[in-house]
């Protein structure tokens, strides 16, 4: 069993900027990619970014060049920096590892309002 578990997340006005973390424990000989997803209500779940085990990285084009994900193998930690933040980046963000099957989170909400 793998158990994921998510933080940082918050209520930050537009412009502004959030950091969210997210760490694997338990029964992991070897996490292929890690990432987020994030929903927003009345929305279906949407990938924002990933990160492969080799370090490669793919994200939503609406966070292109304002958020970055990053990864801690040692750790088996998977962090996304969110800069310029937009109202549109509100969602429950929602933490994802992949072993060899997907494990989640439970989600961490980010609010984005003046």
């Amino acid at each position: 069993q793998v158990h994921v578990v998510e933080s940082g997340g918050g209520s930050v006005q537009p412009g502004g900027s959030l950091r969210l973390s997210c760490a694997a424990s338990g029964s992991i000989l070897s996490i292929n990619a890690m990432g987020w997803y994030r929903q927003a209500p009345g929305k279906e779940r949407e990938l924002v970014a990933g990160i492969s085990s080799g370090g490669s990285t793919n994200y939503a084009d609406s966070v292109k060049g304002r958020f970055t994900i990053s990864r801690d193998g040692a750790k088996n930690t998977v962090y996304l920096q969110m800069n310029s933040l937009k109202p549109e980046d509100t969602a429950v963000y929602y933490c994802y590892v992949q072993v060899l099957r997907y494990y989640w989170g439970q989600g961490t909400q980010v609010t984005v309002s003046s």
